[in-house]
């Protein structure tokens, strides 16, 4: 487990650190270059800097040993941290939204050339983040990095409609300067719905919903693998940061002792956490499985 954070930081410190010099390039490149666009979008990667510090600081917390207190550990961490990014996130993107408006109907030079050579590096580097963070979300099954890495892919479309603005802007002439705002306001949405999404999924983490179906089925099947397995009664699997936790009901029959029985769950638990190497803990209750019910899902 102590590899799939320790991958999934390193994906966060390169967010971190690229994240900063973008947005701190494209916040002076708009204020000097006079492109509204590039400042909302320096915005948007600022507030993917914040949290990028965020995430990286509940990753760390999420790591501490359970205590008395804590006993299923800190994994929620993350959640906790990710909801209240959103709303900051969520709040920016109004206050940016609310100047572009405001810009409008203002008198303003044309963007310098070079913005558009701002713009257009954003995009590609963007593009090469979202496929790394990507390939490192399928590698370490986190759904935290893939969501991230979409979050690269959502800013490099944010740039190419700022570049697609500043280019209306430089060769289409003054009259076409709300092309700049236009893109700006294009940008506030893209941050909105990255906002609202966000704070959607890590609310609905704290909410225990069932993990998604292909791994319950997976988890299920390595279970009816394990000899002395009749079946599945119930099967709980509920996410916590980048970990799980299972609550399996197995069936067993129902002549064996309560020794016998015991070798089977601990056995049902032992495959469980070898196999996903993701799974935090294994709660493990046994059924009887009824005598005039065929066993036809496992072996016995």
């Amino acid at each position: 487990m102590k590899s799939i954070y320790r991958r999934v930081t390193q994906a966060a410190l390169l967010g971190l650190g690229v994240n900063l010099l973008l947005g701190m390039t494209k916040l002076v490149g708009g204020i000097l270059g006079n492109s509204f666009a590039l400042i909302s979008d320096a915005v948007n990667s600022l507030g993917d800097s914040l949290a990028s510090v965020v995430v990286l600081g509940a990753l760390w917390y999420a790591q501490r040993p359970p205590d008395e207190e804590h006993p299923y550990g800190h994994t929620r961490a993350e959640a906790v941290a990710a909801s209240n990014v959103a709303l900051i996130i969520i709040l920016s993107a109004l206050i940016v939204g609310w100047e572009a408006i405001g810009q409008l109907t203002a008198r303003q030079q044309t963007p310098a050339a070079w913005t558009l050579w701002i713009a257009g590096a954003n995009v590609l580097i963007k593009e090469a983040l979202y496929r790394y963070n990507a390939w490192v979300g399928r590698r370490s099954g986190s759904a935290a990095i893939i969501a991230n890495a979409w979050d690269h892919r959502s800013d490099a479309l944010c740039s190419l409609a700022v570049l697609i603005g500043l280019g209306i802007v430089r060769w289409a002439g003054p009259a076409y300067m709300w092309a700049d705002e236009a893109a700006a306001l294009f940008v506030v949405v893209a941050i909105l719905y990255s906002g609202i999404e966000l704070f959607r999924s890590s609310t609905s983490e704290l909410l225990d919903p069932q993990a998604d179906a292909d791994l319950v089925q997976r988890i299920r099947g390595r279970a009816l693998d394990v000899p002395g397995v009749l079946g599945v009664e119930k099967l709980w699997v509920r996410k916590t940061g980048l970990e799980y936790l299972v609550d399996i009901h197995i069936e067993v029959e129902g002549r064996r002792t309560v020794d016998e029985g015991h070798r089977i769950g601990h056995r049902v638990k032992d495959a469980l956490l070898a196999k996903f190497v993701n799974l935090r803990d294994v709660l493990v209750h046994l059924e009887p499985w009824p005598d005039d019910r065929p066993s036809n899902d496992a072996k016995p």
